[in-house]
């Protein structure tokens, strides 16, 4: 990916990675409300919602060495140039709707952080909390991109994780996070899987305007985001860690839905209404998309 100076984001994003994070106190724990939790790291879905409910409730926010340095390296680079490439495009893409986009946070950290949905572990991976419209990342989850596509091929795949999380920071300004809730009387956890999607398909339609403005996908580059959307779809990761797939506990997707998904935004580039509503046709179940 040809990413270096195609965009100034710089202090676009706050790297608490040399801050300790307090501990959740008071109350009882609730579950971690994160409607852009992705299981990047493998991990078994099971597992993520147990953490999930394991952690939340009042934050403490006494920090830990306040006079920590801010790690200037090339992940918090990378991170303010994606996110300042998604600034433009949705900025772009809301002005063509007749709205205004307002641009999330984004928030680098190391070993768990506390957010407004609560506290967060880095095994959870990359998410976005609505509560605060901010983007969370340990870039130590970039290493594992690294080792299983190399080097810099790893890249275009990092920047599609990130858009998929801001997409479900689009996803809530449109007021698609609340109409979700419509479904989920009739089906459950699943009807999670249409928002999911549809942040795959937004993560592709990003790509899509940002190699038409700034050429940024180099060879190999969409490759490698296709071999991260086969490894992280729901059927694929259950196969991997427990051996047998539960499409009854399916909250992502299937690994060809979420292949399919990106790369037809990828191809279309089509932020339409009608393109996005289609996710949310009740005619047709989460898993049947």
């Amino acid at each position: 990916m040809d990413w270096e100076g195609k965009a100034d984001g710089s202090g676009r994003v706050q790297d608490r990675r040399g801050i300790r994070p307090g501990v959740a106190v008071g109350g009882g724990l609730g579950s971690l409300i994160v409607l852009g939790l992705v299981y990047f790291l493998g991990m078994d879905p099971q597992q993520a919602q147990q953490l999930g409910n394991m952690v939340g409730g009042r934050i403490q926010q006494k920090q830990g060495d306040q006079n920590a340095k801010p790690i200037n390296d090339e992940n918090l680079k990378f991170a303010e140039t994606v996110i300042a490439l998604t600034d433009e495009v949705w900025i772009d893409q809301f002005r063509k709707m007749g709205q205004s986009y307002r641009k999330p946070e984004m928030v680098l950290f190391a070993e768990a952080v506390n957010t407004k949905c609560g506290r967060a572990p880095s095994s959870v991976g990359p998410f976005y909390c609505p509560a605060d419209s901010t983007v969370y990342l340990d870039p130590t989850f970039f290493n594992t991109l690294e080792k299983e596509l190399g080097g810099s091929k790893a890249k275009f795949s990092q920047a599609y994780v990130i858009s998929h999380e801001v997409g479900h920071h689009v996803q809530n300004l449109l007021g698609y996070n609340e109409l979700v809730e419509r479904f989920r009387a009739r089906e459950g956890e699943n009807s999670g899987i249409r928002l999911e999607l549809q942040a795959d398909y937004l993560a592709g339609v990003w790509a899509h305007h940002a190699e038409k403005s700034k050429h940024i996908v180099e060879p190999g580059d969409v490759e490698s985001a296709i071999t991260t959307a086969k490894s992280i779809g729901d059927d694929a990761i259950q196969k991997k860690t427990q051996g047998w797939v539960s499409p009854e506990k399916f909250n992502h997707g299937k690994a060809q839905q979420r292949l399919k998904y990106f790369m037809e935004g990828f191809r279309t580039g089509d932020a339409s209404k009608a393109a996005l509503e289609r996710f949310f046709n009740p005619n047709v179940r989460p898993l049947d998309l």
